[in-house]
C-alpha cells in the first residue's frame, strides 16, 4: 500500500486545549482571546468551552487553525506552547457537535 497517497478524512472535530508555557503571568486570557478571535475570522465553526475549543470543519483547514493559532502565540512572544488535541471523523454519517449534545440532551430528557 502507498501511505503517502491516503488522504485525510473529509471533516472532522477537533477539541482542542491550547496552554502557553513560561509567561509572565498564570494567567492566559489575553493569549486565548486572541485565539478566539483568529478562529472566528478563519471561518471555521467552532464553539468555546472553559477548557479549550471545539473546531468542526474539513481536516486541513481544522489542523491549520490550530497551527495558527500557535504562530500567532509564537509571535507574541510565547516561546512554548502545549496543546492537547482530540480529534474524531466519521464516515457513516454528518454530525455536528450541535448534533452530538442534542442526542445526549434527548436521551436525558426521556429519564
Amino acid at each position: 500500500m502507498d501511505y503517502k497517497s491516503l488522504p485525510t478524512p473529509a471533516h472532522c472535530l477537533a477539541d482542542f486545549c491550547l496552554i502557553p508555557i513560561g509567561t509572565a503571568s498564570a494567567s492566559v486570557s489575553a493569549q486565548i482571546a486572541d485565539v478566539q478571535r483568529l478562529i472566528e475570522q478563519s471561518g471555521v465553526k467552532y464553539v468555546m468551552h472553559s477548557a479549550g475549543t471545539t473546531l468542526e470543519g474539513p481536516w486541513d483547514r481544522v489542523h491549520e487553525v490550530i497551527g495558527q493559532a500557535h504562530t500567532l502565540l509564537h509571535q507574541q512572544g510565547v516561546v512554548r506552547i502545549q496543546t492537547d488535541i482530540r480529534v474524531g471523523s466519521r464516515t457513516d454519517k454528518v454530525q455536528s457537535s450541535e448534533d452530538k449534545v442534542n442526542k445526549v440532551r434527548e436521551l436525558l430528557g426521556k429519564e
